[in-house]
C-alpha cells in the first residue's frame, strides 16, 4: 500500500511559477513510476508528466514539454513537479500517482496507476 499526499499548489498569475511535491509512504518508492496528472472543470483527468523509478526517464505530455519538469527524490520518498511559465489553461486540480506499468507507451493512461494522492489546487490568472 502506498499514500500519496501532494501539496505546492494555489493561486499564481500567468508566467508564473509553481512546485508540486507529492510525499509517498512505504519503503518500495523506487520501484515505482510516478506520474502527475490533472483534471480542470467539466474536462477528463489527463496525463501531465511521469518518471521512472530511478529517475531516468521522463515523459510529458506535448502541452507542458519545455515549461513543465518532473524530477524525484527517492532518498525522501518525494516526486516534484515543477511548472514555469504558467498559462491559464494550466488551471486544475493536480494530483500525482505511483504505479508500475509495464511499457513505458502505458505510462500515459489513468489505468496504470494503483495509487493516487488527494489532489492539489493550482489557478493560473490571467
Amino acid at each position: 500500500q502506498v499514500q500519496l499526499v501532494e501539496s505546492g499548489g494555489g493561486l499564481v498569475q500567468a508566467g508564473n511559477s509553481l512546485r508540486l511535491s507529492c510525499a509517498a509512504s512505504g519503503r518500495t518508492f523506487d520501484t515505482y513510476v510516478m506520474g502527475w496528472f490533472r483534471q480542470a472543470p467539466g474536462k477528463e483527468r489527463e496525463f501531465v508528466a511521469a518518471i521512472n523509478g530511478a529517475g531516468e526517464r521522463t515523459l510529458y505530455a506535448d502541452s507542458v514539454k519545455g515549461r513543465f519538469t518532473i524530477s524525484r527524490d527517492n532518498a525522501e520518498n518525494t516526486v516534484y513537479l515543477q511548472m514555469n511559465s504558467l498559462k491559464p489553461e494550466d488551471t486544475a486540480v493536480y494530483y500525482c500517482a505511483a504505479g508500475r506499468p509495464a511499457y513505458a507507451r502505458s505510462w500515459y493512461w489513468n489505468s496504470s496507476y494503483n495509487y493516487w494522492g488527494q489532489g492539489t489546487q493550482v489557478t493560473v490568472s490571467s
